[in-house]
């Protein structure tokens, strides 16, 4: 009922703005519900301001719980004045809801904890799992060196974002993939393939979407990849155990590759 409080109720009734403070809303909020008809005031002061008895407190509480839980102010207008069964039905609804969307949060938020941790260590695998599967020669603290030393690119941020969804299968997939790649590198630089010939080009396309697999690399980058395959004795050590001048015969296949493709490589940068 809307009107003028009497007795008690006028007593203890609050102004808009004290109804305001006490539940943590706006005096905005409040008028914009009485407006619409949601929380209507009972009563009015003789200078016909709007006074809130408890009532009407307990309505904006109800209103904002529900509010909280998702539903709009039409469909909690219904709801104030629906039958209780209508009621449960609803709030059992939104419960479901709501459980779900902390679900869903949990699971956003261990993902995240994955992408921080791979951005941390490359790889999220314990280290004798890493050395099973990418071989004796592997070293597990290449992941927290390679991130000291590259940490702060967006290609070691692309990295670690899809290291975190990878599981042990998809590292055995991509380590028997590298396996044979080496082995038709070693094959072919044993062979005499020639770089630039068609046969190299793509070898050095395949070596490329093998970087692919970690971030994405343009052929600029590729160029500077093999430049540093000659330059780093950590790389050039690794290449050759696998074929003695590979690393001088991949950096050679990545720069003609590149220039078949419109890329100079000498003046090829991190882009």
């Amino acid at each position: 009922m809307t009107g003028q409080l009497f007795g008690d109720d006028a007593d203890s009734a609050l102004t808009v703005g004290a109804a305001a403070s006490r539940l943590g809303v706006t005096v905005r909020t409040l008028h914009h519900w009485d407006a619409i008809g949601l929380v209507c005031p009972s009563g009015r002061s003789d200078g016909g301001y709007r006074q809130y008895a408890d009532a009407d407190l307990g309505r904006i509480g109800r209103v904002l719980v529900y509010r909280d839980v998702g539903l709009s102010l039409d469909e909690i207008g219904v709801l104030l004045e629906a039958p209780a069964l209508h009621v449960d039905e609803t709030l059992r609804g939104q419960r479901a809801e709501l459980r779900q969307r902390i679900a869903d949060l949990e699971a956003l938020g261990e993902s995240l904890d994955r992408i921080i941790d791979a951005r941390k260590s490359g790889v999220l695998l314990p280290a004798d799992e890493q050395v099973s599967i990418f071989g004796r020669h592997w070293q597990p603290s290449w992941g927290t060196e390679a991130h000291e030393r590259w940490g702060d690119s967006a290609q070691w941020a692309q990295h670690a974002e899809r290291s975190a969804g990878r599981t042990a299968e998809d590292w055995q997939k991509i380590a028997d993939g590298v396996e044979t790649l080496n082995d038709d590198l070693a094959s072919a630089c044993r062979s005499g393939v020639e770089p630039g010939s068609d046969e190299a080009n793509s070898l050095a396309e395949r070596h490329r979407a093998s970087i692919g697999v970690y971030f994405d690399c343009t052929l600029s980058m590729h160029v500077c990849l093999g430049r540093m395959y000659v330059a780093d004795p950590g790389f050039s050590e690794f290449f050759d155990q696998v074929e003695t001048g590979l690393a001088a015969w991949i950096h050679a296949v990545i720069d003609a590759n590149a220039l078949a493709n419109g890329v100079v490589p000498e003046s090829a940068t991190w882009v």
